[in-house]
């Protein structure tokens, strides 16, 4: 994992607080694991209320994402993910501004 702001910024909270005699609390927003989207085949693809649409790993490079279609690079958080979805798991797209459920479970990369 890649670290972000809050290990190079909650370390200086800590040692000027310190500093300064202050007790300070500090909130970090935690986010759970994201869904990375793979290559667009052409045009953005327009999801609307009520669609139903497949999900899944990319089986090679050229199965890009298409009207119909969000598919991810294989990689072993985004494997674990869609192996770890069930019937009902909602999943959140573009940092929760689109919310799908999962209605079938096809295999183990595929929803």
């Amino acid at each position: 994992r890649r670290g972000g702001d809050f290990e190079r910024v909650y370390p200086l909270i800590r040692k000027y607080a310190a500093e300064m005699g202050r007790k300070v609390e500090v909130l970090g927003d935690l986010q759970g694991p994201k869904f990375r989207v793979g290559e667009l085949q052409s045009d953005p693809v327009r999801l609307n209320s009520g669609d139903v649409l497949e999900f899944g790993i990319a089986k090679d490079d050229s199965d890009m994402i298409r009207d119909g279609r969000i598919t991810m690079k294989s990689t072993t958080e985004q494997n674990a993910l869609v192996k770890g979805c069930e019937v009902g798991t909602t999943l959140l797209i573009e940092d929760g501004l689109m919310e799908v459920k999962v209605v079938e479970k096809l295999s183990d990369t595929e929803l």
